[in-house]
Parts: C-alpha cells; sequence; structure tokens
C-alpha cells in the first residue's frame, strides 16, 4: 500500500511539472510572438445599426475593440503615452477592448507618443497610427454675434483646442488668424467683410467639428435696431427717436440707445430707486410686433423656450457695479419693476414676461464684479426661461408659440427695455443672502440691435 500510494504521489508530481512546463513554453512563445493591428472598432452600443464600426480615430471614454494578431500575453497597451487599463480575461489573440480613460493626455501628450496606441509584451513591441480626440467639441456661446466687420468674435464651448478653419454662414471660410485657448474654452476671429447670410459657425480643430446654434449674424427676427428694423413707440413713459445717438464707436451699427440718455446724465443722473424711460416697440397696431406673423420661418413654434434668447448688444465703457439694472418685458403690463419684483417671477393669474439682467451680480456667492465692454460692443444673450412665466422649474412645457401668442393676447405688446435703478436683494429665505441698496446713477451704456434667435445647440456627428 505505501509504495502504490508514493508511485501515485510521484506520478501526479511528475504530471503537474509536464503542465507547468507546457505553460511555460505557451507564455515564452506568445511574449516573443509578434503583433499585428489589422482595425480598430468602435464599440458604439447607442448605434443600433453600426455597433461595431471600423474607425480611424476614437475620443475619449469611448470603448474601441483592436483587432489583430499575436495579443496573448499582452501587458500593457499605452495610448498616448498613457498607460490604459484593459481586461486580460476578457483578450483573445486576435481581439483585445479597451476604453479611453478620460485622464488620457491629447493636445498635451508627447509628440512621439501622440496618436499612438502601442501594445506592449516582455519581448515585443507594436505602435500603431490612431488618432486620439478628446470629448466632441461644442460651441455653447458667441460674443459677438452681430458683428461688423474688423470686430474681434469670441466663441465659447468646450474641446475646442487648435481651431484651425472656420466656416461663417453663406461658406466664407476662415484659416488664419485664429486664436485658440489651450483648454479648448474659446478661439476668436476678426469678422471679414461681405458676410451677409446668416446662421451657425462651423470650426474644425483637433477634436473635430463643431456647430454653433443658428443665431450668428441673424437679421430674421428683429425686435428693434433703431434704425431700419422695428419701429419705436411714443407716449409719456418712453424715449423717442429724438433721443437716439449715433455709435460712439463708428463701428458702422448707425443709431443706438442710450439707457440713460444725455440730457437725464447732464441733469445730475437717474436718481436710486428711480427708473429710466422706456425704449418701447410700436406696439399693437404694427406688424412687427406680431411675432407670430414673421418669425416662425425662423425659429419654429414648438421650438422649448430653453432654446430662444433675446440678445442685444451693449456698449458699456466704465465699469459699472453696485447698483442698476436693465429689465426687458415682453409686452406693457409691468406693475412693478426690478430685481425679484413680481413681474419677472412665475404666476398663474398674471402673464408675467419680465426679467432683469444684473451684470455686476455674482448670484451664486452674492458677490459683486465691475462689468465692462472697454472700447468695443459686446453680445448680452439672456434665454427665455429667465422671464417670469417661462421659468422651467414652474413651466417646463414653455415653447415659442407660448410666448408669441402670450405677447399677442396681451392688451398692449410693446416690447419694453429699460435701465431700472431700484436695490437689489436677495429674498428672505435665500441663501447667500445679499443687499446693495441703490445710488445715483451717472454712467453711459448704449445698446442696439434687440433680436429674438435660437440658441438650440446642434450636434454634430462623427460619421
Amino acid at each position: 500500500m505505501k509504495t502504490s500510494k508514493y508511485i501515485w504521489t510521484l506520478c501526479l508530481s511528475l504530471l503537474a511539472l509536464t503542465f507547468t512546463a507546457c505553460g511555460d513554453d505557451d507564455d515564452k512563445g506568445s511574449q516573443s510572438a509578434p503583433m499585428t493591428i489589422s482595425q480598430v472598432y468602435l464599440e458604439n452600443i447607442n448605434d443600433t445599426e453600426n455597433k461595431d464600426r471600423p474607425v480611424d480615430f476614437a475620443r475619449l471614454g469611448q470603448l474601441i475593440r483592436i483587432e489583430g494578431s499575436g495579443f496573448l500575453g499582452l501587458k500593457k497597451i499605452l495610448i498616448n503615452g498613457y498607460d490604459t487599463y484593459f481586461n486580460n480575461a476578457l483578450m483573445t489573440d486576435n481581439n483585445v477592448w479597451v476604453t479611453l480613460n478620460s485622464n488620457t493626455p491629447v493636445e498635451k501628450a508627447e509628440a512621439d507618443v501622440r496618436n499612438k496606441i502601442i501594445l506592449v509584451k516582455d519581448q515585443a513591441r507594436l505602435e500603431y497610427d490612431f488618432t486620439i480626440r478628446a470629448a466632441s467639441p461644442s460651441i455653447t456661446s458667441c460674443d459677438n454675434t452681430l458683428p461688423m466687420p474688423g470686430e474681434t468674435v469670441t466663441v465659447y464651448g468646450s474641446s475646442l483646442q487648435e481651431t484651425t478653419k472656420i466656416t461663417l454662414p453663406g461658406g466664407v471660410e476662415i484659416t488664419s488668424g485664429i486664436v485658440s485657448d489651450a483648454e479648448g474654452k474659446w478661439f476668436s476671429f476678426t469678422m471679414p467683410g461681405g458676410v451677409t447670410a446668416s446662421g451657425s459657425i462651423t470650426s474644425e480643430g483637433a477634436n473635430g467639428i463643431a456647430k454653433s446654434p443658428t443665431f450668428f449674424n441673424n437679421f430674421d427676427c428683429f425686435v428693434t435696431n433703431f434704425d431700419d428694423k422695428g419701429e419705436l413707440g411714443s407716449w409719456n413713459a418712453t424715449y423717442s427717436s429724438d433721443d437716439l445717438v449715433d455709435d460712439p464707436l463708428n463701428t458702422g451699427r448707425g443709431k443706438v440707445a442710450m439707457l440713460v440718455p444725455n440730457v437725464k446724465l447732464e441733469a445730475g443722473g437717474l436718481d436710486a430707486g428711480s427708473n429710466a424711460l422706456f425704449y418701447a416697440t410700436a406696439g399693437n397696431d404694427n406688424a412687427n410686433d406680431d411675432w407670430t406673423s414673421r418669425m416662425y420661418n425662423a425659429i419654429p413654434a414648438n421650438t422649448p423656450a430653453s432654446d430662444v434668447a433675446i440678445q442685444f448688444d451693449i456698449y458699456c465703457p466704465e465699469e459699472w457695479d453696485l447698483s442698476g439694472m436693465i429689465e426687458i418685458s415682453l409686452q406693457n403690463n409691468l406693475s412693478n419693476y426690478g430685481y425679484g419684483s413680481g413681474c419677472t417671477k412665475f404666476s398663474t393669474q398674471y402673464k408675467n414676461t419680465a426679467t432683469v439682467w444684473v451684470p455686476w451680480l455674482n448670484e451664486s456667492d452674492g458677490s459683486h464684479t465691475p462689468f465692462t465692454t472697454g472700447e468695443r460692443w459686446q453680445t448680452v444673450t439672456i434665454p427665455m426661461t429667465a422671464v417670469g412665466n417661462y421659468d422651467p422649474n414652474e413651466a417646463p412645457d414653455a415653447n415659442f408659440q407660448l410666448i408669441c401668442e402670450d405677447r399677442n393676447a396681451g392688451s398692449y405688446r410693446n416690447f419694453l427695455i429699460f435701465f431700472c435703478n431700484s436695490d437689489v436683494e436677495s429674498a428672505e429665505d435665500a441663501s447667500p443672502a445679499f443687499s446693495y441698496k441703490a445710488k445715483l446713477f451717472t454712467q453711459k451704456i448704449y445698446i442696439d440691435n434687440i433680436r429674438v434667435v435660437s440658441i438650440a445647440p446642434i450636434a454634430v456627428s462623427d460619421f
């Protein structure tokens, strides 16, 4: 019995040595076996037709499948030099799956490893050229959207690094003089002459193509430009065309509005707690004030309120701080004024269509920062969701048709814009709490080109 047990144990030991030796030989063989990559595929579960699509680039966060040969024994995958995790239990000799880590460097990758997949084994290495891009670029806003030739346009968004080509509405291309932010948050260019079409700005850069909303150079939905678009109303609560002034910067904008006209400033300024008069459109009997009759071609009626905005240009040469705001109402029905007033809040009883813009107030923490445009015109964009009855928390289904119908249903559909010099105070239970008491206002602020625009984002497919 003892002899039989000894022989059986010896056999098991020899068998184990045999398997170990074979495994070592296989591992050594795979470690030196050459590797090839024949194709990289994007594993896109959201694409019902092309879940496994051959690609020549991929973006951070995406899952790719590398197809080739000799992958058994793979120890490392370096993407743009970044040591990228992969699950070798799911790997085969011909396929390996890997997710591009969000920490992978793109524009900051070393030149000798940028846009390379490097497969590493103990005794074999393969470099494969493959373009790595950051997340899809996007454009969210623009300053300014109605520029004159020679003015600087700055476009904001994300992943806009190394912008090399810009296409303006009408197909006008810009390939020189483009300045790009290293972090991809913006790019800028000089507005050329001869651009008459309106629509989107299209950019091309290191991370692909991005497209802005259709708000650039948009003359389709003017409220008034104080020249030939949009007639001004005139009654005892308004300024008239006689109060308009020539563009102080001589950019070609024609007549512009001083929110507090010279005659008021020369008399000492606008007192604390008071309002300047309105700049108002003509109202009920003017076809320009029926937005439904002329704006739906440019902005479809079912466009969500969050995708529609009021834009205007502003020139504020001196620092503006601690007192005053610009108030806008889509119709002439204001019963109270200023920051936090009832007409700027949602109501089920009233058509509250007012909002205020306080550029020096940081609502997130209650602090203040002086605002100025310097010696230039700048675009202000105020989404319709900032208007009382289109608050997305209270009226999530509000759309452009509702906005237009509310205006037409009003007793007086004059659009109003004016300077309000009331206190700026947070609600009693608000956090953070802040309080800024109004003071005498004596500054020059100019506005022009009030218009309605679409701010709906435009997604650009990679394929």
